[in-house]
């Protein structure tokens, strides 16, 4: 056997490099990056096998969302959403999307059961948050969704038990003829504690950004936070989550911008030595002299005339 033969990946480990390719796609890039695997693997059963799993992680993941066979409305992919083998449900409109994981589409829609709905008193709390993050969402984030879940306690019928709701936000600005796509995702864990009147809410904010024109940079930026806030009515409830949401996300949002604002005259001058080899200062008020790709398009003699 040959050294090139004994370096060949086997099978499985090509599938798992396929999976690796195809869960570390940027938001709205999985189809490409498929395209690409398949010209790869150049093996259909390979690629499918590597599909049948990375799709539906891929999918809840970046909390993707798809519209009803009729357009009677849209269900949102998540790992709260799912009731069963390729199958979610949307609280809005009380029914079950059959989901298409690799081609993204909702193939059929079925009638919610009872069982698979919270009780009209946790309706009440997940109906009321739903409506005020719904306006949130509309104000904040163009093109924005969200849902509300009830995820622990659905089967609670009066007060006096706990339970939990949780709130989804996914918000995607896809640009590839611009080389440039980006996704805003937030999970908000919210505990209704009945005996001691507390709600507590856990965030999960996490933003991703690739550009990629004439280079390939990506930005994956994470963080969590927490709050509180008194146990009410499901409206003064809703209404109190949702302004702390806001001021979390905000705040988080500022942040970032204040961050990313200060990169020039900061933290790229920060990861520079004061002196370079040469002894000479790096003239940071003209950098736009410079250009790698005028150095090496010259060096190449590939400048244009």
């Amino acid at each position: 056997m040959s050294d090139e033969e004994e370096t060949q990946p086997t099978d499985d480990q090509k599938i798992e490099i396929a999976k690796w390719f195809l869960l570390n796609a940027p938001a709205g890039e999985i189809q490409y990056i498929a395209k690409d695997m398949k010209a790869v693997l150049q093996d259909e059963t390979l690629y499918t096998t590597a599909a049948a799993v990375a799709f539906p992680l891929y999918n809840k993941s970046h909390m993707i969302c798809l519209d009803f066979p009729d357009r009677s409305g849209e269900v949102m992919v998540t790992p709260f959403s799912e009731i069963g083998e390729n199958e979610y449900v949307d609280p809005r409109t009380a029914q079950v999307a059959v989901v298409d994981h690799v081609n993204q589409v909702c193939r059929r829609a079925r009638p919610a059961n009872d069982e698979e709905l919270p009780t009209p008193y946790i309706e009440e709390y997940r109906y009321a948050l739903d409506i005020e993050v719904t306006k949130y969402v509309s104000e904040a984030y163009p093109k924005g969704i969200c849902s509300v879940y009830c995820v622990n306690g659905k089967d609670v019928e009066e007060p006096g038990m706990d339970f939990d709701l949780v709130v989804v936000i996914s918000a995607a600005r896809l640009n590839p003829q611009n080389f440039c796509n980006g996704s805003w995702r937030s999970i908000w864990n919210v505990e209704f504690k009945d005996e001691a009147q507390f709600v507590e809410v856990r965030g999960t904010l996490q933003v991703g950004a690739h550009y990629f024109e004439e280079g390939n940079v990506q930005l994956d930026a994470k963080h969590e936070c927490k709050d509180s806030t008194m146990l009410m009515s499901p409206e003064d409830s809703a209404h109190s989550v949702t302004t702390i949401i806001r001021h979390h996300e905000t705040e988080y949002l500022n942040s970032l911008q204040t961050s990313y604002s200060k990169l020039p005259d900061a933290t790229f001058k920060d990861l520079r030595r004061k002196l370079p080899v040469t002894r000479t200062l790096f003239p940071w008020h003209n950098a736009a002299q410079f250009s790698l790709r005028r150095d090496i398009q010259k060096s190449l003699g590939l400048e244009k005339k």
